[in-house]
Protein backbone atom coordinates (compact mmCIF):
# COMPACT_ATOMS: atom_id res chain seq x y z
CA UNK A 1 0.00 0.00 0.00
CA UNK A 2 1.02 3.61 -0.50
CA UNK A 3 2.53 5.81 2.17
CA UNK A 4 0.89 8.98 3.48
CA UNK A 5 2.57 11.38 1.07
CA UNK A 6 -0.70 13.19 0.39
CA UNK A 7 -1.21 15.62 -2.49
CA UNK A 8 -4.17 17.95 -1.95
CA UNK A 9 -6.29 18.38 -5.08
CA UNK A 10 -8.97 20.55 -3.45
CA UNK A 11 -8.65 22.39 -0.15
CA UNK A 12 -11.46 22.49 2.37
CA UNK A 13 -13.50 25.68 2.24
CA UNK A 14 -12.38 26.80 -1.24
CA UNK A 15 -15.89 26.93 -2.61
CA UNK A 16 -17.28 28.39 0.59
CA UNK A 17 -14.94 31.33 0.29
CA UNK A 18 -15.50 31.74 -3.43
CA UNK A 19 -19.30 31.51 -3.36
CA UNK A 20 -20.01 33.16 -0.03
CA UNK A 21 -22.71 35.80 -0.29
CA UNK A 22 -21.14 39.17 0.34
CA UNK A 23 -21.67 40.21 3.97
CA UNK A 24 -22.35 43.78 4.97
CA UNK A 25 -20.45 43.21 8.19
CA UNK A 26 -17.46 42.00 6.19
CA UNK A 27 -17.60 45.08 3.94
CA UNK A 28 -17.82 47.43 6.92
CA UNK A 29 -14.92 45.72 8.70
CA UNK A 30 -12.77 45.81 5.56
CA UNK A 31 -13.62 49.48 4.98
CA UNK A 32 -12.75 50.40 8.56
CA UNK A 33 -9.50 48.45 8.37
CA UNK A 34 -8.65 50.15 5.08
CA UNK A 35 -9.30 53.56 6.64
CA UNK A 36 -7.16 52.67 9.64
CA UNK A 37 -4.32 51.55 7.38
CA UNK A 38 -4.58 54.73 5.32
CA UNK A 39 -4.76 56.80 8.49
CA UNK A 40 -1.73 54.99 9.92
CA UNK A 41 0.29 55.63 6.76
CA UNK A 42 -0.89 59.23 6.65
CA UNK A 43 -0.13 59.65 10.36
CA UNK A 44 3.41 58.36 9.92
CA UNK A 45 4.03 60.52 6.88
CA UNK A 46 2.36 63.49 8.57
CA UNK A 47 4.43 63.09 11.71
CA UNK A 48 7.65 63.07 9.72
CA UNK A 49 6.53 66.03 7.61
CA UNK A 50 5.34 67.96 10.66
CA UNK A 51 8.61 67.30 12.50
CA UNK A 52 10.63 68.46 9.51
CA UNK A 53 8.47 71.54 8.98
CA UNK A 54 8.54 72.40 12.70
CA UNK A 55 12.30 71.97 12.86
CA UNK A 56 12.75 74.16 9.81
CA UNK A 57 10.47 76.86 11.27
CA UNK A 58 12.14 76.71 14.67
CA UNK A 59 15.60 76.91 13.18
CA UNK A 60 14.57 79.93 11.12
CA UNK A 61 12.98 81.55 14.16
CA UNK A 62 16.11 80.97 16.24
CA UNK A 63 18.25 82.33 13.41
CA UNK A 64 16.14 85.48 13.15
CA UNK A 65 16.10 86.06 16.92
CA UNK A 66 19.86 85.52 17.27
CA UNK A 67 20.52 87.81 14.33
CA UNK A 68 18.46 90.56 15.92
CA UNK A 69 20.04 90.08 19.36
CA UNK A 70 23.52 90.16 17.89
CA UNK A 71 22.88 93.46 16.17
CA UNK A 72 20.76 95.19 18.80
CA UNK A 73 22.15 93.87 22.11
CA UNK A 74 25.51 92.14 21.79
CA UNK A 75 27.43 94.29 19.28
CA UNK A 76 26.77 97.59 21.13
CA UNK A 77 27.99 96.00 24.38
CA UNK A 78 31.24 94.58 22.97
CA UNK A 79 34.52 96.18 24.01
CA UNK A 80 38.03 95.72 22.69
CA UNK A 81 39.04 95.23 26.31
CA UNK A 82 37.37 91.82 26.14
CA UNK A 83 40.45 90.65 24.20
CA UNK A 84 42.98 92.39 26.44
CA UNK A 85 45.93 90.22 27.57
CA UNK A 86 45.47 91.76 31.01
CA UNK A 87 43.09 89.41 32.80
CA UNK A 88 41.70 92.08 35.12
CA UNK A 89 40.85 94.35 32.19
CA UNK A 90 39.30 91.49 30.26
CA UNK A 91 37.34 90.35 33.31
CA UNK A 92 35.88 93.83 33.83
CA UNK A 93 34.80 93.94 30.18
CA UNK A 94 33.21 90.49 30.53
CA UNK A 95 31.29 91.61 33.60
CA UNK A 96 29.89 94.61 31.77
CA UNK A 97 28.97 92.38 28.80
CA UNK A 98 27.40 89.78 31.10
CA UNK A 99 25.23 92.46 32.69
CA UNK A 100 23.79 93.16 29.25
CA UNK A 101 23.52 89.58 27.91
CA UNK A 102 21.84 87.90 30.86
CA UNK A 103 18.76 90.09 30.93
CA UNK A 104 18.78 90.88 27.23
CA UNK A 105 19.76 87.59 25.54
CA UNK A 106 19.18 84.71 27.98
CA UNK A 107 15.40 84.99 27.75
CA UNK A 108 12.76 82.76 26.25
CA UNK A 109 14.16 79.60 24.64
CA UNK A 110 17.86 80.65 24.64
CA UNK A 111 19.78 78.73 27.33
CA UNK A 112 23.45 79.31 26.46
CA UNK A 113 25.63 81.96 24.78
CA UNK A 114 29.28 81.94 23.74
CA UNK A 115 31.60 84.40 22.09
CA UNK A 116 34.66 82.96 20.30
CA UNK A 117 37.82 84.32 18.80
CA UNK A 118 38.73 83.09 15.29
CA UNK A 119 41.37 80.90 16.95
CA UNK A 120 38.71 78.99 18.90
CA UNK A 121 39.13 80.57 22.32
CA UNK A 122 35.96 81.34 24.27
CA UNK A 123 36.22 84.92 25.56
CA UNK A 124 32.71 85.06 27.00
CA UNK A 125 29.99 82.58 28.04
CA UNK A 126 27.23 82.64 30.60
CA UNK A 127 28.83 79.37 31.76
CA UNK A 128 32.01 80.68 33.51
CA UNK A 129 33.80 77.31 33.30
CA UNK A 130 34.03 77.68 29.51
CA UNK A 131 35.71 81.10 29.55
CA UNK A 132 39.32 80.98 28.42
CA UNK A 133 39.14 77.43 27.07
CA UNK A 134 40.04 76.73 23.45
CA UNK A 135 38.30 74.29 21.14
CA UNK A 136 38.87 73.86 17.40
CA UNK A 137 36.23 75.61 15.32
CA UNK A 138 34.39 73.53 12.75
CA UNK A 139 34.36 74.17 9.04
CA UNK A 140 30.95 75.84 9.23
CA UNK A 141 32.05 78.24 11.95
CA UNK A 142 35.21 79.23 10.05
CA UNK A 143 33.16 79.67 6.86
CA UNK A 144 30.82 82.07 8.70
CA UNK A 145 33.79 84.14 9.84
CA UNK A 146 35.23 84.25 6.31
CA UNK A 147 31.91 85.09 4.68
CA UNK A 148 29.80 86.94 7.23
CA UNK A 149 26.33 85.44 7.56
CA UNK A 150 24.10 83.79 10.16
CA UNK A 151 23.85 79.98 10.27
CA UNK A 152 21.57 77.72 12.30
CA UNK A 153 21.67 73.93 12.92
CA UNK A 154 20.33 71.29 15.27
CA UNK A 155 23.17 70.35 17.59
CA UNK A 156 23.50 66.82 18.98
CA UNK A 157 25.80 68.09 21.75
CA UNK A 158 28.51 65.46 21.27
CA UNK A 159 31.38 67.94 20.97
CA UNK A 160 33.67 68.67 23.97
CA UNK A 161 32.59 72.31 23.98
CA UNK A 162 29.01 71.18 24.75
CA UNK A 163 29.78 69.26 27.91
CA UNK A 164 27.76 71.69 30.04
CA UNK A 165 24.71 71.62 27.73
CA UNK A 166 24.17 67.87 27.69
CA UNK A 167 21.29 67.95 30.15
CA UNK A 168 19.22 68.46 26.99
CA UNK A 169 19.25 65.85 24.23
CA UNK A 170 19.16 68.45 21.45
CA UNK A 171 19.55 72.19 21.13
CA UNK A 172 19.15 74.66 18.27
CA UNK A 173 22.56 76.19 17.60
CA UNK A 174 22.88 79.60 15.87
CA UNK A 175 26.12 81.48 15.18
CA UNK A 176 27.18 84.59 13.29
CA UNK A 177 30.09 87.06 13.33
CA UNK A 178 30.10 90.20 15.51
CA UNK A 179 32.69 92.97 15.66
CA UNK A 180 34.27 94.96 18.46
CA UNK A 181 34.50 98.77 18.19
CA UNK A 182 38.10 98.33 17.00
CA UNK A 183 37.01 96.03 14.15
CA UNK A 184 38.09 92.71 15.71
CA UNK A 185 35.91 89.82 14.44
CA UNK A 186 34.36 87.45 16.97
CA UNK A 187 31.88 84.57 16.67
CA UNK A 188 28.62 84.97 18.59
CA UNK A 189 26.79 81.71 19.33
CA UNK A 190 23.47 80.89 21.01
CA UNK A 191 21.81 77.62 22.00
CA UNK A 192 18.01 77.38 22.21
CA UNK A 193 15.83 74.63 23.66
CA UNK A 194 14.50 72.01 21.20
CA UNK A 195 11.13 72.08 22.97
CA UNK A 196 10.00 74.69 20.49
CA UNK A 197 10.40 72.13 17.70
CA UNK A 198 8.33 69.55 19.58
CA UNK A 199 5.60 72.07 20.42
CA UNK A 200 5.42 73.36 16.89
CA UNK A 201 5.44 69.84 15.49
CA UNK A 202 2.45 68.98 17.69
CA UNK A 203 0.59 72.04 16.46
CA UNK A 204 1.26 71.20 12.83
CA UNK A 205 0.32 67.56 13.35
CA UNK A 206 -2.95 68.42 15.04
CA UNK A 207 -3.89 70.60 12.11
CA UNK A 208 -2.79 67.94 9.65
CA UNK A 209 -4.62 65.18 11.54
CA UNK A 210 -7.84 67.17 11.57
CA UNK A 211 -7.69 67.61 7.81
CA UNK A 212 -6.76 63.96 7.26
CA UNK A 213 -9.49 62.53 9.49
CA UNK A 214 -12.09 64.84 7.98
CA UNK A 215 -11.01 63.84 4.46
CA UNK A 216 -11.16 60.13 5.25
CA UNK A 217 -14.57 60.41 6.87
CA UNK A 218 -15.83 62.42 3.92
CA UNK A 219 -14.43 59.76 1.57
CA UNK A 220 -16.29 57.06 3.51
CA UNK A 221 -19.52 59.03 3.42
CA UNK A 222 -19.20 59.63 -0.34
CA UNK A 223 -18.30 56.01 -1.03
CA UNK A 224 -21.05 54.54 1.14
CA UNK A 225 -23.86 54.83 -1.48
CA UNK A 226 -21.63 53.43 -4.22
CA UNK A 227 -20.46 50.59 -1.99
CA UNK A 228 -24.05 49.88 -0.93
CA UNK A 229 -25.16 49.63 -4.56
CA UNK A 230 -22.20 47.48 -5.63
CA UNK A 231 -22.52 45.09 -2.69
CA UNK A 232 -26.25 44.75 -3.30
CA UNK A 233 -25.57 43.95 -6.94
CA UNK A 234 -22.92 41.39 -6.03
CA UNK A 235 -25.21 39.78 -3.46
CA UNK A 236 -28.02 39.52 -6.03
CA UNK A 237 -25.64 38.08 -8.62
CA UNK A 238 -24.32 35.54 -6.11
CA UNK A 239 -27.81 34.46 -5.10
CA UNK A 240 -28.84 34.18 -8.74
CA UNK A 241 -25.76 32.08 -9.46
CA UNK A 242 -26.62 29.80 -6.56
CA UNK A 243 -30.20 29.46 -7.79
CA UNK A 244 -29.00 28.72 -11.33
CA UNK A 245 -26.59 26.11 -10.02
CA UNK A 246 -29.32 24.44 -7.98
CA UNK A 247 -31.67 24.49 -10.96
CA UNK A 248 -28.94 23.07 -13.21
CA UNK A 249 -28.23 20.28 -10.75
CA UNK A 250 -31.92 19.53 -10.39
CA UNK A 251 -32.34 19.54 -14.17
CA UNK A 252 -29.31 17.30 -14.56
CA UNK A 253 -30.67 14.82 -12.00
CA UNK A 254 -34.06 14.88 -13.67
CA UNK A 255 -32.56 14.33 -17.10
CA UNK A 256 -30.33 11.49 -15.90
CA UNK A 257 -33.31 9.89 -14.25
CA UNK A 258 -35.36 10.21 -17.46
CA UNK A 259 -32.55 8.75 -19.59
CA UNK A 260 -32.03 5.90 -17.15
CA UNK A 261 -35.76 5.14 -17.07
CA UNK A 262 -35.96 5.23 -20.87
CA UNK A 263 -33.02 2.87 -21.25
CA UNK A 264 -34.30 0.53 -18.55
CA UNK A 265 -37.85 0.35 -19.88
CA UNK A 266 -36.81 0.31 -23.53
CA UNK A 267 -33.42 -0.93 -24.65
CA UNK A 268 -32.67 -3.07 -21.59
CA UNK A 269 -36.06 -4.78 -21.74
CA UNK A 270 -35.73 -5.35 -25.47
CA UNK A 271 -32.22 -6.79 -25.07
CA UNK A 272 -33.40 -9.01 -22.23
CA UNK A 273 -36.28 -10.24 -24.30
CA UNK A 274 -33.91 -10.82 -27.20
CA UNK A 275 -31.55 -12.80 -24.98
CA UNK A 276 -34.45 -15.04 -23.88
CA UNK A 277 -35.60 -15.52 -27.49
CA UNK A 278 -32.13 -16.44 -28.71
CA UNK A 279 -31.65 -18.81 -25.75
CA UNK A 280 -34.98 -20.48 -26.59
CA UNK A 281 -33.93 -20.82 -30.24
CA UNK A 282 -30.63 -22.33 -29.14
CA UNK A 283 -32.51 -24.89 -27.02
CA UNK A 284 -34.75 -25.79 -29.94
CA UNK A 285 -31.72 -26.13 -32.22
CA UNK A 286 -30.04 -28.50 -29.78
CA UNK A 287 -33.07 -30.79 -29.95
CA UNK A 288 -32.97 -30.83 -33.75
CA UNK A 289 -30.69 -33.47 -35.31
CA UNK A 290 -27.80 -31.91 -37.26
CA UNK A 291 -28.27 -28.39 -35.82
CA UNK A 292 -25.64 -28.63 -33.10
CA UNK A 293 -23.42 -26.00 -34.78
CA UNK A 294 -26.35 -23.58 -35.01
CA UNK A 295 -27.15 -24.19 -31.33
CA UNK A 296 -23.61 -23.27 -30.33
CA UNK A 297 -23.72 -20.06 -32.34
CA UNK A 298 -27.07 -19.14 -30.82
CA UNK A 299 -25.73 -19.81 -27.32
CA UNK A 300 -22.80 -17.53 -28.09
CA UNK A 301 -25.14 -14.78 -29.30
CA UNK A 302 -27.32 -15.19 -26.20
CA UNK A 303 -24.25 -14.86 -23.96
CA UNK A 304 -23.17 -11.73 -25.81
CA UNK A 305 -26.63 -10.19 -25.42
CA UNK A 306 -26.70 -11.07 -21.70
CA UNK A 307 -23.25 -9.43 -21.28
CA UNK A 308 -24.57 -6.37 -23.07
CA UNK A 309 -27.55 -6.28 -20.73
CA UNK A 310 -25.18 -6.47 -17.74
CA UNK A 311 -23.05 -3.64 -19.12
CA UNK A 312 -26.17 -1.59 -19.76
CA UNK A 313 -27.36 -2.13 -16.19
CA UNK A 314 -23.95 -1.00 -14.89
CA UNK A 315 -24.23 2.07 -17.11
CA UNK A 316 -27.66 2.80 -15.67
CA UNK A 317 -26.17 2.73 -12.17
CA UNK A 318 -23.52 5.23 -13.30
CA UNK A 319 -26.10 7.51 -14.93
CA UNK A 320 -28.61 7.44 -12.09
CA UNK A 321 -28.18 5.24 -9.02
CA UNK A 322 -31.72 4.52 -7.81
CA UNK A 323 -30.35 2.74 -4.77
CA UNK A 324 -28.78 6.02 -3.53
CA UNK A 325 -32.22 7.57 -3.20
CA UNK A 326 -34.16 4.46 -2.28
CA UNK A 327 -31.74 2.43 -0.15
CA UNK A 328 -28.96 4.85 0.86
CA UNK A 329 -25.24 5.21 0.31
CA UNK A 330 -24.19 1.70 1.33
CA UNK A 331 -26.45 0.04 -1.25
CA UNK A 332 -25.35 2.52 -3.94
CA UNK A 333 -21.69 1.75 -3.25
CA UNK A 334 -22.45 -1.96 -3.48
CA UNK A 335 -23.94 -1.35 -6.91
CA UNK A 336 -20.84 0.61 -7.96
CA UNK A 337 -18.43 -2.20 -7.21
CA UNK A 338 -20.46 -4.92 -8.99
CA UNK A 339 -18.32 -4.65 -12.11
CA UNK A 340 -15.07 -4.91 -10.11
CA UNK A 341 -16.29 -8.01 -8.31
CA UNK A 342 -17.36 -9.61 -11.57
CA UNK A 343 -13.75 -9.14 -12.77
CA UNK A 344 -12.43 -10.98 -9.69
CA UNK A 345 -11.40 -7.95 -7.61
CA UNK A 346 -12.03 -8.29 -3.89
CA UNK A 347 -13.91 -5.24 -2.59
CA UNK A 348 -14.63 -4.45 1.07
CA UNK A 349 -17.14 -1.70 1.86
CA UNK A 350 -17.62 -0.05 5.26
CA UNK A 351 -20.19 2.71 5.80
CA UNK A 352 -20.20 3.81 9.44
CA UNK A 353 -20.33 7.61 9.72
CA UNK A 354 -20.60 9.23 13.13
CA UNK A 355 -23.82 10.99 12.22
CA UNK A 356 -26.64 10.70 9.71
CA UNK A 357 -25.66 11.97 6.28
CA UNK A 358 -27.71 14.50 4.37
CA UNK A 359 -28.73 13.73 0.76
CA UNK A 360 -26.24 16.32 -0.54
CA UNK A 361 -23.36 14.74 1.36
CA UNK A 362 -24.38 11.24 0.26
CA UNK A 363 -24.48 12.42 -3.35
CA UNK A 364 -21.00 13.96 -2.99
CA UNK A 365 -19.53 10.79 -1.48
CA UNK A 366 -21.15 8.66 -4.17
CA UNK A 367 -19.90 10.80 -7.07
CA UNK A 368 -16.32 10.91 -5.75
CA UNK A 369 -16.39 7.17 -5.06
CA UNK A 370 -17.78 6.60 -8.54
CA UNK A 371 -14.91 8.49 -10.21
CA UNK A 372 -12.31 6.85 -7.96
CA UNK A 373 -13.60 3.34 -8.66
CA UNK A 374 -13.65 4.09 -12.40
CA UNK A 375 -9.95 4.91 -12.14
CA UNK A 376 -9.39 1.67 -10.24
CA UNK A 377 -11.23 -0.32 -12.92
CA UNK A 378 -9.40 1.36 -15.83
CA UNK A 379 -5.87 1.83 -14.55
CA UNK A 380 -5.11 0.21 -11.19
CA UNK A 381 -5.13 -3.53 -12.07
CA UNK A 382 -5.84 -4.05 -8.36
CA UNK A 383 -6.72 -7.32 -6.65
CA UNK A 384 -8.10 -5.75 -3.50
CA UNK A 385 -10.04 -2.52 -2.92
CA UNK A 386 -11.31 -1.00 0.35
CA UNK A 387 -14.08 1.62 0.42
CA UNK A 388 -14.71 3.19 3.82
CA UNK A 389 -17.00 6.00 4.98
CA UNK A 390 -16.14 6.92 8.56
CA UNK A 391 -15.91 9.85 10.94
CA UNK A 392 -17.73 13.05 10.24
CA UNK A 393 -17.37 12.70 7.25
CA UNK A 394 -14.40 10.90 5.61
CA UNK A 395 -14.38 8.77 2.48
CA UNK A 396 -11.29 6.65 1.81
CA UNK A 397 -10.75 4.37 -1.17
CA UNK A 398 -7.60 2.23 -1.10
CA UNK A 399 -6.34 -0.20 -3.69
CA UNK A 400 -3.24 -2.36 -4.07
CA UNK A 401 -2.82 -1.66 -7.77
CA UNK A 402 0.07 -0.37 -9.88
CA UNK A 403 -0.13 3.16 -8.45
CA UNK A 404 1.44 6.29 -9.92
CA UNK A 405 3.56 9.28 -8.92
CA UNK A 406 1.07 11.41 -6.98
CA UNK A 407 3.57 14.27 -6.72
CA UNK A 408 3.33 14.75 -10.49
CA UNK A 409 -0.46 14.55 -10.72
CA UNK A 410 -2.25 17.52 -12.34
CA UNK A 411 -6.08 17.56 -12.19
CA UNK A 412 -6.31 19.80 -15.24
CA UNK A 413 -4.62 17.12 -17.34
CA UNK A 414 -7.07 14.33 -16.45
CA UNK A 415 -10.82 14.64 -16.84
CA UNK A 416 -11.69 12.25 -13.99
CA UNK A 417 -9.36 14.00 -11.55
CA UNK A 418 -10.74 17.36 -12.56
CA UNK A 419 -14.30 16.13 -11.99
CA UNK A 420 -13.45 14.89 -8.48
CA UNK A 421 -11.54 18.07 -7.61
CA UNK A 422 -14.41 20.24 -8.86
CA UNK A 423 -16.96 18.22 -6.90
CA UNK A 424 -14.95 18.55 -3.70
CA UNK A 425 -14.25 22.23 -4.27
CA UNK A 426 -17.89 23.08 -4.95
CA UNK A 427 -18.89 21.31 -1.75
CA UNK A 428 -16.16 22.96 0.33
CA UNK A 429 -14.52 19.60 1.00
CA UNK A 430 -10.88 18.47 1.00
CA UNK A 431 -9.77 15.92 -1.59
CA UNK A 432 -6.30 14.37 -1.50
CA UNK A 433 -4.50 11.46 -3.14
CA UNK A 434 -1.44 9.48 -2.09
CA UNK A 435 0.23 7.04 -4.46
CA UNK A 436 3.55 5.78 -5.76
CA UNK A 437 4.47 3.41 -8.58
CA UNK A 438 3.91 -0.16 -7.44
CA UNK A 439 2.54 0.97 -4.08
CA UNK A 440 -1.19 1.28 -4.72
CA UNK A 441 -3.34 4.40 -4.34
CA UNK A 442 -5.36 6.04 -1.58
CA UNK A 443 -8.08 8.64 -2.12
CA UNK A 444 -9.32 10.68 0.80
CA UNK A 445 -12.30 13.05 0.91
CA UNK A 446 -13.09 15.05 4.07
CA UNK A 447 -16.23 17.11 4.47
CA UNK A 448 -17.01 19.11 7.59
CA UNK A 449 -20.67 19.14 8.54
Amino acid sequence: MTDDNWVVLAAAGDAARADRVVSWRRIVVQSVLAVLVVFGVAASAGTIAARQAAESESVNDALTVTDLLAGAVVTPALEDALLSPDEATAAAARDRLDAVIRPGVLVGAIVRTKIWTPEGRIVYSDEPRLIGRTFPLGDDERAVLRTPRTRADVSDLDEPENQYERSDSKLLEVYRPVWTPGGRTLLFETYSRYDAVTDRSGQLWRGFAGITVSSLLLMLVLQAPVTWALVGRVRRATLQREQLRERAMAASDSERKRIAATLHDGVVQDLTAGAFAVAAAAGKARSTPGAESLAERLDSVAGTVRAGVGSMRSLLVDIYPPSLVDSGLAAALEDLVTGLRERGTEVAITVSPERELTPDVEALLFRVAQESLRNVAKHADASHVVVAVTGAVTLEITDDGVGFDSAAVRPEGHFGLRVMADLAREAGAMLAVASRPGGGTRWRLEKKL
